[in-house]
């Protein structure tokens, strides 16, 4: 039997070599069995736009129903959140999303949503894949027991509670959506055009495509060269929103076609956020800029930081008082949604901060700088390597005996929250973690500016290969 390895958010797999429809059986099974256990009744399965997905979720969904459990299949492919969505809106007692997410086009993969609409939490995860291969999954299975189902007007109608819809109406000039082929193609324009809005909706890669155009469907720069292109061309304060392949996570390009990342994202959400008369607590990960304690401070909020995955800002959700939680990777969730990342909505959320303020991204963000008295410059590079045990060793001996000094510069502090983080003196900080899906090292740095970064990293990156 193939070992099915779960990572942050799920399991995920190369299609045709692990990831197949036994072993999807095989965990469709073990989630029946985790449901039935918590006295659960009903399972919503959705999926996005790859390859054989489809198909996928519809074996997913016969050997749920098989196990005399209520299924909901959705229709057509859908964003991540929606099905988190409609985890909620029919009271169901898990979700379970198809999807690999960002990673490259090869990889399928399997999320699981607890009933509070959000990504399952380490323990339901784990009362999951301890049941794996505690029984078998039946042989034959039809669709009996399986409802299909269409959300998309009722998330709209979510959308519009969530949104000041006078200022978006008010907003001129274009607003871009780059969907990357994947689940988000078509949710954004058809909530503008569901809300009636004049907007002048432009969107590229909106048709779903399984090889997601030939690139990996992570919104970072080198995967957006189209997009910055067109962007080349116009001029502020017009941006593109970019979401992933599964359309839970959310990035940005600036006309002039600079990159607007994550960290920035999630800053400007916060201000705007608070600006709007929300508050509570500000969750991040260990892997997301300092600027985001530094403006929560000068905004008097309590900050919280967790290991990386969404999961764990998901546990923080739940215990409530949660202002905005979200990681480097652009996964971000707000208060009054539902406890997931959601790009739709925060694509929506950015485009009415420019239409309330009259301000560009890029004036927002160095607003934020001018406050916190912090010039934020970042960069991630991933290094793949031959094999998982590789890395798994390359990480323990980082941890075992970290270095002293990085590009010239001293290691002041060391942190193993995740991965290896290490502190310099000037406030730069570097992080080794490993991918929790594939034979990946990925080295996050941030600095006050680009030279220092890409030295850090160059040494990061010596030192690992060493």
């Amino acid at each position: 039997m193939d070992k099915l390895r779960f990572g942050t958010d799920g399991w995920r797999d190369v299609i045709a070599d692990k990831y197949t429809f036994k072993n999807v059986a095989r965990a469709a099974q073990a989630t029946a069995d985790y449901v039935k256990s918590a006295s659960g009744n009903l399972v919503v399965v959705g999926h996005d736009t790859r390859f054989l997905s489809d198909s996928f979720a519809r074996r997913a969904a016969a050997v749920i129903a098989a196990n005399g459990l209520e299924v909901r299949l959705s229709k057509s492919y859908l964003p991540t959140p929606v099905t988190s969505f409609a985890v909620v809106r029919y009271q169901a007692a898990a979700g379970v999303m198809i999807t690999a997410s960002h990673n490259p086009p090869i990889y399928n993969g399997y999320k699981l949503k607890g009933p509070y609409g959000g990504s399952a939490t380490p323990e339901i995860y784990q009362g999951m894949i301890s049941r794996i291969d505690e029984r078998q999954p039946p042989a034959e299975v039809g669709e009996d027991g399986i409802e299909r189902f269409d959300i998309r007007e009722e998330y709209y109608q979510e959308l519009s509670r969530q949104l000041d819809m006078d200022a978006l109406s008010r907003h001129q000039g274009a607003f871009y959506h780059d969907a990357m082929g994947g689940a988000g193609s078509g949710w954004l324009s058809g909530f503008v055009k569901f809300a009636g809005l004049g907007i002048d909706m432009r969107e590229l890669h909106g048709v779903p495509h399984p090889l997601f155009y030939g690139v990996n469907p992570e919104p970072i720069p080198h995967n957006l060269a189209t997009l910055r292109a067109v962007m080349g061309a116009e001029s502020e304060p017009v941006f593109a929103a970019v979401t992933d392949g599964d359309a839970d996570r959310i990035g940005a390009v600036l006309a002039g076609g600079s990159y607007f990342n994550s960290h920035q994202i999630f800053a400007v959400l916060l201000k705007h956020l608070y600006q709007k008369g929300l508050r509570g607590r500000v969750i991040k990960t260990f892997s997301v800029s300092k600027i985001i304690d530094l403006l929560a401070q000068k905004l008097g909020l309590e900050v919280v930081t967790t290991p990386i995955g969404f999961k764990y800002i998901t546990d923080e959700f739940i215990k409530g008082d949660v202002l905005i939680g979200g990681e480097e990777s652009g996964g971000i969730g707000v208060a009054g949604h539902i406890p997931e990342r959601d790009g739709v909505l925060n694509g929506l959320l950015l485009l009415e901060s420019v239409a309330v303020s009259g301000k560009s991204l890029r004036r927002q963000f160095a607003e934020i700088e001018d406050l916190t008295g912090f010039k934020h410059a970042f960069e991630r590079l991933d290094l793949r390597l031959a094999h998982a045990e590789l890395r798994d060793e390359i990480m323990a001996r980082l941890k075992a005996s970290p270095p002293a000094e990085i590009g010239n510069k001293k290691v002041a502090q060391v942190e193993t929250l995740d991965g290896v983080k290490l502190h310099f003196s000037d406030g730069s900080w570097l992080l080794v973690r490993p991918s929790g899906t594939e034979p990946l090292l990925r080295i996050y740095c941030e600095s006050a500016d680009n030279a220092t970064v890409k030295r850090l990293l160059k040494g990061a990156k010596k030192l690992v290969e060493s």
